[in-house]
């Protein structure tokens, strides 16, 4: 099983919001959306929105919403 991980990390490393699923097309359109609702002074900041995959439920950060 492959779970996708969309995460918004601010300058300090600290997740900021983080969604998972185990759907490929809902994960990349939700990735397209937290890069676009970052701002330029938070990239410039150097906050992040990053797409990774886990293959288990257990590696998900626990503060993420999980979606089925």
């Amino acid at each position: 099983m492959v779970i996708w991980v969309n995460e918004q990390i601010d300058p300090s490393g600290i997740i900021y919001s983080c969604i998972a699923c185990c759907d490929r097309s809902q994960a990349e359109a939700c990735h397209q959306s937290f890069q676009a609702n970052l701002t330029k002074e938070q990239m410039a900041a150097g906050w992040i929105a990053q797409l990774r995959q886990v293959e288990s439920w257990d590696e998900v950060p626990v503060n993420a919403l999980k979606l089925s």
